[in-house]
């Protein structure tokens, strides 16, 4: 599918239709595909039977472009303000606290929108309740290159002096900082599975970093020119765009590593390329460039088997609003984004230690402490039911019998203390007492 930039759009006649954003939806049916020119020309569409949902020139530069958690709702990261429109072209909000934003990202688990600004601020905006999570200043001045971790929803910052800082929400400084190239890094991408990261910077080369705490090359490849944007596939295919040339790597399996040595798959455009996107459970390559929009064909670059019950091509109306509600009540809160999502389900024995410590020293004794074991002597016989009631019944014979016992012992000294004293002299008074 080719869409040339004199079909339904404002520019004049001549004039090429710059797609500097694209993006599939990424949490809903899988179907859509929303584009934005530096222009100002934006639209969203059903690219499986090409029905166009909304398109508006919003008059000004558009950087970036990213569906929210549905269809419904896509963000466009303009010239001045970051801007959130719903599927039929109607401006919703316009958020003036993100400004000269170049680039968005959506978590769509913690329903939060991740922007880099030119201004060198990484924002992180929770669109279930309208309010800034946190506002992080990476100190590493223009951010134009950034993308997120499938697996962690950590952000990767690409910077140019050649780093790329690891961010979450929680913390006010970098998660991690990789030294990757010697020169500015102009792309990254990261796979699916969160184990592999891929980098291009401005020393022309290419490499591939593991993410699973060691952070070392795992290959790297010298290119003809630097790429200037990287994506994965859900099947662990890397494509880089080069000028007007794609360039496609494969691996062996779903998470293996992709091999740099051969292209899997080289395309020659007709113009540079200025965006790339896999369309999730169709083995399609959208790419933006200056003559508009091309869909490659890309085997094996898909998952062929979905969730039906995460991500449903075949879903109602009404089961959207479901999903969108149980969605939102499972919503994960932005402190519990770190690097191992694993670490969350462990205990801290040292914390809980010291914890016990301090409650013990407060009460001046251990609550939890159990009475130690008492062997019970183990007895010749068999026992059974009605020696077992026998004994209880003996015993409770012989409690009635010291009751009765105690009663008989107390009854004199009872009759002792009501007996009045007898006098030994009788008195002269004795007559009148009846």
């Amino acid at each position: 599918m080719v869409r040339k930039p004199s079909e339904n759009t404002h520019h004049h006649p001549g004039e090429a239709a710059v797609i500097s954003g694209l993006s599939y939806c990424t949490s809903s049916t899988k179907q859509h595909l929303a584009f934005g020119g530096r222009r100002g020309h934006v639209a969203t569409l059903d690219w499986v039977t090409k029905r166009l949902m909304c398109e508006i020139n919003v008059m000004e530069a558009v950087w970036d472009i990213r569906f929210l958690h549905s269809e419904a709702l896509f963000a466009v990261a303009q010239n001045r303000w970051l801007h959130i429109y719903d599927n039929q072209g109607i401006e919703l909000h316009c958020i003036r606290r993100c400004d000269r934003v170049m680039r968005l990202e959506f978590l769509p688990f913690h329903f939060l929108l991740a922007t880099a600004s030119e201004t060198g601020f990484l924002t992180y905006l929770d669109v279930s309740v309208g309010k800034i999570v946190a506002a992080l200043n990476a100190r590493a001045g223009r951010l134009d290159v950034m993308t997120k971790n499938p697996y962690n929803a950590v952000i990767h910052l690409g910077h140019s002096n050649g780093t790329v800082s690891l961010w979450s929400p929680a913390m006010k400084e970098p998660l991690a900082k990789i030294l990757c190239h010697r020169g500015g890094v102009r792309a990254v991408a990261v796979d699916s599975t969160g184990t592999y990261m891929a980098t291009s910077g401005l020393d022309h080369q290419l490499k591939i970093f593991d993410l699973r705490g060691t952070f070392q090359p795992l290959s790297a490849r010298t290119l003809p020119q630097g790429a200037g944007h990287l994506v994965f596939s859900q099947r662990g295919l890397l494509a880089a765009g080069m000028g007007d040339v794609v360039n496609i790597w494969a691996g062996q399996g779903k998470a293996s590593l992709p091999s740099l040595e051969q292209p899997y798959l080289t395309h020659r455009l007709s113009g540079h390329v200025h965006g790339l996107h896999f369309c999730p459970f169709e083995d399609v390559l959208g790419v933006g460039h200056t003559g508009g929009i091309t869909s490659m064909l890309v085997p094996g670059a898909a998952e062929p088997n979905f969730d039906g019950l995460e991500s449903n091509p075949y879903r109602s109306q009404k089961q959207r609003q479901e999903w969108e509600v149980k969605a939102l009540l499972e919503k994960v809160p932005a402190e519990l984004i770190c690097l191992d999502p694993r670490a969350l389900a462990e205990v801290d024995v040292i914390s809980l230690e010291q914890e016990k410590k301090e409650r013990i020293e407060r009460l001046g004794y251990d609550p939890e402490a159990k009475a130690p074991f008492q062997p019970k002597p183990k007895q010749k016989g068999r026992s059974s039911t009605a020696s077992l009631v026998k004994r209880k019944r003996k015993v409770m014979d012989e409690e009635h019998r010291d009751k009765v016992r105690q009663s008989l012992e107390q009854q004199p000294q009872k009759q002792e203390k009501k007996a009045k004293p007898t006098r030994a002299r009788p008195s002269a008074l004795d007559r009148f007492l009846r």
